[in-house]
């Protein structure tokens, strides 16, 4: 295969959006990521964009030939691929597999979403299509419910009383707000007090309000190129070294759920094809649609013992200037959650780590960063390491 790098990046702010649309969004994050990479539209070949619920939320389909048009492109190949919150990063693996193919030389991945466009109980219901809908759907389960089942299952694994495991939670949640704060595009950009953790509402019990990611509209995108002509294009090269993606078929066909299957298995592909270790990464942004996901998702990717991750968050070793760096941009937690836009907007801010573009939150020295999505109830995960270049 041949070698794949990214020329640029670009990413609208997240948040709700009042009047554009997420074909509109998309335009603004491919666009910036197409004047960064000193391209026009014309150059790019192909192009794969995320969207989980565009169908429902707006009334869109086609929504890959809808959004090549938006910036000019309407002969080249366009496709919507939906992975739930996944989506994005499954649009960048199908994009580097046309490059490292030789097919194309030069694709822009995207990610959008405007999760807001409908009313709370119509988007609650279009969230809850993810679990199977002949073994879940009728016990009525949702995705706070599915992580308030990981919170008590970890506590207890782990023997971990449940006053501890939610002071780590507390921290897991002021750590991605605080890093929120140093980001211009997030969502939410202020502190989070403890007290005002543990005074909201219980939403499933033991998950409080601040334990839980916002509904986001926003979007991200990516050019992704080959080396000869990234050699062209930037002289900050970020090369795509491994990629993993893996599936389960939701709760049901699950051995563990502090121990998703598809992320395991994923992981592994990522790392194996990267030549690195979890030892080597510098910087990390994970899954955090709950805090608790995050907590597993360390565990998971193999930056700590299972059942240890409570105590390495404990010491700070996930913040911003600790052993290993998780979510710098505020994650989903405060960044927020565009479903389809999420994958890509990790990878714009790898990849700007890498580059040094991240101001007050920029990790030293960063050269090695990896993303993690994960898509329903635990069923679909996507990993992508991202390397510094020649």
């Amino acid at each position: 295969m041949r070698e794949v790098y990214v020329a640029g990046v670009g990413m609208t702010k997240f948040g709700r959006s009042e009047f554009k649309s997420q074909i509109e969004l998309f335009g603004e994050a491919a666009m910036d990521a197409i004047n960064e990479s000193n391209l026009k539209p014309k150059d790019i070949q192909a192009l794969f964009v995320g969207n989980a619920q565009g169908s429902a939320d707006e009334g869109i389909s086609v929504l890959g030939s809808h959004a090549a048009g938006e910036i000019g492109l309407n002969k080249i190949p366009a496709i919507r691929l939906e992975g739930a919150c996944s989506s994005g990063t499954a649009a960048i693996i199908n994009a580097f597999m046309w490059i490292a193919s030789g097919f194309a030389d030069i694709v822009l991945a995207a990610g959008t979403e405007r999760n807001t466009a409908s009313p709370g109980e119509v988007a609650t219901r279009l969230m809850n299509t993810g679990p199977h809908h002949r073994y879940e759907g009728p016990t009525g389960i949702t995705f706070p419910g599915v992580f308030g089942l990981v919170c008590h299952n970890y506590a207890h694994e782990y023997n971990i009383p449940m006053p501890r495991l939610k002071e780590i939670m507390c921290m897991v949640a002021q750590k991605n707000h605080h890093n929120g704060t140093m980001n211009p595009r997030a969502q939410f950009r202020k502190e989070l007090l403890r007290e005002k953790y543990f005074e909201a509402a219980v939403v499933a019990d033991p998950l409080q309000l601040f334990d839980c990611c916002p509904m986001s509209d926003g979007a991200a995108a990516i050019v992704l190129c080959s080396k000869e002509a990234a050699q062209k294009l930037t002289n900050k090269p970020v090369q795509i070294v491994g990629i993993g993606q893996a599936s389960c078929g939701s709760l049901f066909m699950q051995k563990d759920y502090c121990r998703p299957i598809a992320r395991e298995t994923s992981a592994k592909m990522a790392y194996k094809m990267a030549g690195i270790t979890p030892a080597d990464l510098d910087v990390v942004e994970l899954h955090d649609c709950f805090t608790i996901a995050e907590i597993v998702a360390t565990e998971g990717l193999g930056l700590f013992e299972y059942g240890k991750a409570t105590y390495a968050i404990e010491k700070g070793e996930t913040q911003l200037t600790g052993r290993i760096p998780v979510n710098p941009s505020g994650g989903l937690k405060a960044k927020g959650h565009p479903v389809g836009a999420t994958g890509v907007a990790q990878g714009f801010e790898i990849v700007n780590q890498i580059r040094g573009n991240c101001d007050a939150r920029q990790i030293d020295g960063a050269k090695i960063g990896i993303t993690d999505t994960m898509g329903g109830p635990l069923a679909a995960v996507a990993n992508i390491i991202y390397k510094r270049g020649w």
